[in-house]
């Protein structure tokens, strides 16, 4: 196990799982999210009229200690909330719905505020993100619940305030367990709806220390590099001298004459009509299908290296800018190489293996992994090159993999003889 996975025997996790609400269950689903929208609407109207008095202000000379104050803060858009909805939103009364959802969609007007301001003053990584925009109806339904308030009743219902308690398609025993033996906590839930059906995912604070030793890597586990590409998604070269190689999914590309076909049904449709409606859920289920056969994938072959290798090494992506290539970019984001990294960053943590990201320009795939000498003029078409220096024939991914693997070599070398030490 890692030394980061020794400090920290806690970590965050999700866990999702799908609803099987009743028909009057759907209803009130849907209300909540509703309420959530309308909340959140709500609390920019207000944000966005105190930015523009501030600004008027600002014209007349109005000195700054005397500005109208912007509220930034969830709980002073919580307490806006209150002051209002007597008269504005009587409903939320009337129809008895839980009044942890416009508290929950303060505290994410308020993050999203806070983000958009740090973005502005450059404090926060990434690309800009923009003022926090009009929640709508065709942006989908979702509602949150803070600290533990909806929680599994049993392994087979979840408790939700205001809706009551609701059944799940899979047994949850596997939280339920752990809730029951205090090694795992619910610190808050998401409600979302997709495609018709509802999914409720927790955000856990879980004791990972007994899974994580169980399903470690071996000690004397291969180390592999790791090059990503499209047609084959990975190609692993093992400190053994083995290549592996694992084909894309493509999902979205399988799919294209189904969305296709559905989209131009939608289209057909009349608008505000039921025919359309029912259209809609299809193209959306469709979608969601695509979703759902990329996550899967990309879950499987995570899990399978963190558990399999004690040491990984991959490249450090631009695909921001690669996804510029309009050629390229639904392929690169069918792939999902983004979401492949970010899971393989936790998974490796937790099961004691080592990730070594290569520098982004780092030339892996120019280099010759026999002379290393770089070849600055290989183009991106190129599947195959010869190097002037050595004469070696390459296969451009095994020998990118290659390259990331001896990148690694030093620095293992290095962890594992400090990890010697210790355990001397």
């Amino acid at each position: 196990m890692s030394e980061t996975a020794q400090q920290t025997a806690r970590s965050l996790q999700g866990y999702r799982i799908e609803l099987a609400p009743t028909p009057e269950q759907r209803t009130r689903l849907a209300q909540h999210a509703g309420l959530a929208r309308v909340a959140e609407n709500f609390y920019l109207e207000k944000v966005r009229a105190a930015l523009a008095q501030r600004a008027a202000e600002q014209t007349y000379g109005v000195a700054e200690a005397e500005l109208t104050g912007v509220p930034w803060s969830a709980p002073q858009l919580e307490a806006l909330w209150r002051a209002a909805h007597p008269d504005r939103y009587p409903w939320f009364t009337a129809e008895g719905l839980s009044s942890r959802v416009p508290k929950e969609a303060a505290r994410c007007r308020a993050s999203a505020l806070k983000n958009w301001v740090a973005s502005r003053a450059g404090k926060r990584k990434g690309r800009k993100i923009g003022f926090p925009a009009w929640r709508k109806r065709r942006d989908g339904g979702r509602f949150r619940y803070d600290a533990d308030r909806a929680k599994p009743a049993d392994a087979r219902t979840v408790k939700l305030p205001g809706i009551g308690a609701v059944a799940t398609r899979e047994d949850m025993s596997w939280l339920t367990g752990r809730i029951a033996a205090g090694t795992a906590r619910v610190l808050g839930a998401t409600i979302k709806e997709q495609a018709g059906r509802w999914w409720i995912s927790f955000q856990l604070d879980l004791d990972r220390t007994a899974l994580n030793a169980a399903r470690a890597a071996p000690a004397e586990a291969d180390a592999c590099g790791l090059d990503l590409g499209l047609t084959v998604f990975l190609t692993l070269r093992n400190d053994d001298g083995s290549t592996e190689e694992i084909h894309a999914l493509k999902p979205l590309k399988r799919s294209l004459r189904a969305l296709a076909r559905a989209n131009r049904a939608l289209a057909r449709k009349a608008e505000g009509s039921a025919n359309r409606a029912r259209q809609a859920r299809k193209v959306a289920a469709l979608h969601l299908k695509v979703a759902n056969q990329r996550a899967d994938f990309l879950h499987q072959t995570t899990t399978w290296l963190a558990r399999t290798k004690r040491a990984i090494a991959v490249e450090t992506l631009n695909i921001a800018g690669m996804v510029k290539n309009h050629r390229l970019a639904r392929a690169i984001h069918d792939a999902g190489w983004g979401e492949f990294i970010r899971q393989l960053r936790y998974k490796t943590d937790w099961y004691g293996a080592y990730l070594h990201a290569a520098d982004r320009w780092f030339p892996s795939s120019k280099t010759c992994s026999e002379c290393k000498q770089v070849h600055r003029g290989l183009a991106l078409a190129e599947r195959t090159w010869t190097c002037v220096g050595c004469g070696t024939n390459h296969d451009r991914e095994v020998n990118a993999s290659t390259n990331l693997l001896d990148d690694m070599l030093p620095a293992l070398e290095a962890l594992e003889l400090k990890r010697g030490q210790v355990a001397a």
